[in-house]
C-alpha cells in the first residue's frame, strides 16, 4: 500500500493529511492541538496524529509533499521588492534575513523538522514540493464526485498565482489560466476586512455575516477606482490605493480619502452603518467577479461541473449566487478549501499526476463527511472526565439522544463531541455546539454568554438531507455548511412596515421566521445538510429532535469561543464547558449537566483568546 503524506506549513493554518492508495483517511489542522487559532508552524502535532492513526513510522511513509513551491514564492518577493523599491524596504528587510536563513533551504529544514518524528527517517529524496494552487485544485477535484470539471481557485496569493482554472478529467488535472500577484481577490477582500477593523485572515467571515445589515452604496466607487474588471471577470488592482506589496498594512491613506474614513480602530471604534455599507458593497464585488468568471468559464470550455478552492471558496454567499444562476448543473466546494486543504491536495496531486494513478469517482464525495481527525473511545473519554474530577453519567446512546433532544427543545445550549473531529474551518457536528432554533433569544445568547463575539453574527442550521427543501429554498447538498439559501416563504415571518425603517445592528432584533436563531437579517441561512450515512448519531439526534418539536432544524455552530480553535480532544471540551454559560455537556456516551460540575473547575474565558 503506497502511503502519502501532504504537508501545509509556515503561512497560515498549517495542517497534515495522508492518503493510502488514494484513499483519503486521515487529515488534521495543527490549531486544533496547539491551541493557537490558525497556527501557522510546522504541524509536527498533526503528524504526529496521522502517524499514530495509520499506526506506522514516518520511515514507512512512501512520500511526503509540500504543498508550495519555496523558490517560486521567493521569487515573487524579490520582484515585488524590487518593483516597489524604495517603497517596501521596511518589509523586505523584515522578511529576507528568515528566507535566507530558513525558507530557501525547505526541503534540508523539512527533513531535519521531520526527524523529530522519527530519527530512522533519513530520505531527502521522498520530499517533493507541489505548487499552491495546484494543491488547492486538486483538493477540489480529486474527492469531488466528477469525471470532469473546471476548477476555479481564489485566494489571497500562492508563489505567483491569486486565481486560477484548471481543467480535471479522470485522473488528469493543467492548471491553464492564472491571474498573478498583487492582482487578488482575496487580497481586495482582506483590505477591506483590515478597514473594518477585523484581523486579516481570519475575520473575513464576520465581514461576510455583516454585508446584509448594510446597503451596497459603494460598488461604483470600488469599480471604478479600485479594480478594473474585464468582460471574462479578469481583473486588475490599482495599487496607488493598496499597502500590501510595500508595508505593513493592506490599505493606505489614498484608499481611506477614497471612502471618507480612516480604518477603524476595534478597541475604541463600535461598528457604524458605514463599516455595514462598506461590508456590503466589497461583498457584492466579490460575488460579481465570481459570476462573471464562472459564465465566461461555461462559455468557452462547455463543461457543466464546477469545482471550488482557495480561501475564496469559504465565501458562502458568493457559491450560493453561483449556485443561483444556474451556470453549472453541478458544484462541488473542498470543505477546507483554505491553506489547510493544501496538505490533502498535494498528496492527491502527487498520487495521481505524478504517479498517474487511476481515480475512482462515484455519486458521493470522497472526504468522509470531512470527519478526517482524532476519535476517542468511551473509555479515553470516561478516562479524561475523570482524570479532571468532572461528574457525569453514563448513557446508552438512545437514551444520550433522548435526552440531548429533550434538552434542546428546553432552550438548552450543549457542547456536543461525537466521532471523528472535522477537517477545515466548520463544526459539521463532530465538534459543534447545538441549541434550539425556534428561539428567538438563542442567537444572541450564544453570541455574547457562549461563544463571546458580536451579536450580529449569524448561526448555521443543521437539517436532515430529507427535510430541506420543506425548509430552505434549495435542493442539492450541502453537508459542509459552503453554501446560503432564503429560508421558504411559508416558514417566514413578514416585517411590518415599522420594523422596515429599521436599521443597521437593530435589525438583529426582529424575528424574521419560525426558526429566528438561525435565520440572517436578509432572511438567508448557511446550510449544513445532515446524511445518515456520514454522521448517523447527529442525524439520528435531530430526527429524535422532529419527533419531539416538528422541527428537522438544529442550531450548529463551532466547540469553541470566539478566538479559539475548535475543540479537539475531551479535556479542551470541558474546558470550554466550563468557561461558557453552556448548560450541558454531551461526550461520546457521557452526560454533563453544569449545575452538577465542581464550581472550582470553572474557566473564565471571556478574555483568554485574542479577538479575531
Amino acid at each position: 500500500m503506497t502511503k502519502i503524506l501532504g504537508i501545509s506549513a509556515f503561512y497560515h493554518d498549517s495542517a497534515a493529511a495522508i492518503i493510502e492508495d488514494g484513499k483519503i483517511t486521515a487529515a488534521a489542522q495543527e490549531e486544533r492541538f496547539t491551541r493557537k487559532k490558525h497556527d501557522s508552524g510546522y504541524p509536527f502535532y498533526a503528524i504526529e496524529f496521522i502517524l499514530k492513526f495509520s499506526n506506522i513510522k514516518l520511515s514507512e511513509i512512501d512520500s511526503i509533499v509540500f504543498y508550495e513551491k519555496p523558490f517560486l514564492k521567493f521569487e515573487r518577493l524579490l520582484e515585488t521588492y524590487v518593483a516597489m523599491a524604495p517603497k517596501g524596504f521596511l518589509q523586505f528587510i523584515k522578511a529576507m534575513p528568515i528566507w535566507l536563513r530558513e525558507k530557501l533551504f525547505q526541503k534540508k529544514m523539512l527533513l531535519s523538522l521531520l526527524k523529530q518524528h522519527d530519527e530512522n527517517f533519513t530520505e531527502q529524496k521522498k520530499i517533493f514540493f507541489s505548487e499552491h494552487h495546484l494543491s488547492h485544485a486538486a483538493s477540489a477535484f480529486y474527492p469531488s464526485p466528477f469525471q470532469e470539471a473546471i476548477i476555479l481557485t481564489a485566494d489571497g496569493v500562492g508563489e505567483w498565482a491569486t486565481t486560477t482554472v484548471g481543467i480535471g478529467k479522470k485522473n488528469d488535472l493543467k492548471i491553464i489560466k492564472e491571474i498573478h500577484f498583487p492582482h487578488s481577490l482575496g487580497l481586495l477582500y482582506s483590505a477591506f476586512t483590515y478597514y473594518i477593523g477585523f484581523k486579516v485572515n481570519s475575520g473575513e467571515y464576520k465581514l461576510m455575516g455583516l454585508a446584509p445589515y448594510g446597503e451596497p452604496k459603494f460598488v461604483d466607487l470600488i469599480k471604478n477606482n479600485l479594480i478594473h474588471i474585464k468582460d471574462d471577470g479578469s481583473f486588475r488592482l490599482n495599487q496607488d490605493y493598496f499597502n500590501y506589496t510595500t508595508g505593513l498594512t493592506m490599505t493606505n491613506e489614498k484608499f481611506h480619502n477614497l471612502f471618507g474614513y480612516n480604518p477603524r480602530d476595534s478597541k475604541k471604534e463600535k461598528i457604524k452603518q458605514f463599516h455595514m455599507d462598506i461590508a456590503s458593497s466589497i461583498q457584492k464585488v466579490t460575488e460579481d467577479i465570481m459570476v462573471k468568471i464562472c459564465k465566461s468559464l461555461k462559455m468557452e470550455y462547455k463543461i457543466d461541473n464546477l469545482c471550488l478552492a482557495g480561501g475564496v471558496a469559504l465565501n458562502c454567499v458568493a457559491n450560493s449566487k453561483i449556485l443561483k444562476e444556474k451556470i453549472f448543473e453541478n458544484i462541488w466546494i473542498q470543505p477546507a478549501a483554505g491553506d489547510a486543504g493544501g496538505s490533502l491536495g498535494a498528496a492527491l496531486a502527487y498520487w495521481h499526476i505524478e504517479l498517474k494513478k487511476e481515480r475512482e469517482v462515484s455519486n458521493k464525495d470522497k472526504m468522509n463527511g470531512s470527519y478526517l481527525g482524532p476519535f476517542y473511545s468511551n473509555e479515553e473519554i470516561k478516562s479524561k472526565l475523570n482524570e479532571i474530577g468532572a461528574k457525569f453519567e453514563v448513557l446508552n446512546q438512545e437514551n444520550l439522544i433522548d435526552k440531548t433532544a429533550d434538552d434542546l427543545s428546553k432552550g438548552n445550549a450543549i457542547g456536543w463531541f461525537q466521532g471523528r473531529m472535522e477537517f477545515g474551518p466548520r463544526a459539521l457536528g463532530g465538534r459543534s455546539i447545538i441549541a434550539d432554533p425556534r428561539s428567538a433569544t438563542m442567537q444572541k445568547i450564544l453570541n455574547l454568554k457562549v461563544k463571546y463575539r458580536e451579536s450580529f453574527r449569524p448561526f448555521a442550521p443543521s437539517v436532515l438531507r430529507e427535510d430541506l427543501n420543506e425548509w430552505f429554498e434549495l435542493n442539492c447538498d450541502s453537508p459542509y455548511m459552503l453554501l446560503v439559501a432564503n429560508i421558504k416563504k411559508d416558514k417566514q415571518i413578514r416585517m411590518t412596515d415599522e420594523q422596515h425603517e429599521i436599521f443597521g445592528i437593530e435589525k438583529l432584533n426582529i424575528i424574521r421566521s419560525e426558526i429566528p436563531a438561525v435565520t440572517h437579517v436578509d432572511y438567508s441561512s448557511r446550510i449544513q445538510t445532515v446524511h445518515k450515512d456520514t454522521n448517523k448519531i447527529y442525524y439520528d439526534l435531530i430526527k429524535k429532535f422532529k419527533e419531539k418539536t416538528n422541527c428537522p432544524v438544529i442550531v450548529n455552530t463551532s466547540f469553541n469561543v470566539r478566538g479559539e480553535p475548535i475543540v479537539n480532544n475531551p479535556i479542551d471540551a470541558f474546558n470550554c464547558f466550563m468557561g461558557t454559560e453552556l448548560d450541558n455537556l454531551v461526550i461520546g456516551n457521557c452526560y454533563l449537566k453544569k449545575t452538577e460540575q465542581d464550581q472550582s473547575l470553572k474557566k473564565d474565558y471571556s478574555d483568554i483568546f485574542e479577538l479575531d
